[in-house]
């Protein structure tokens, strides 16, 4: 899950702003599970994208 997202129960504001030492707490707590975990779905997708479209191409100059 992306922080972006998230709101804060302490203060009601986002996470991804940090204006509370839980939000700060959190952000970094997330940050810290996954390399991938500030990315937005969008990035993964393009991400993803690339990764298959060279696989093709690697493939097909093999071929």
């Amino acid at each position: 899950m992306t922080y972006d997202r998230l709101v804060c129960a302490n203060c009601a504001a986002p996470v991804s702003e940090g204006r509370c030492r839980v939000c700060r707490a959190n952000r970094e707590r997330l940050q810290q599970e996954s390399p991938f975990a500030g990315l937005n779905p969008m990035a993964l997708i393009s991400l993803l994208a690339v990764l298959i479209a060279a696989l093709v191409l690697v493939a097909h100059q093999t071929v």
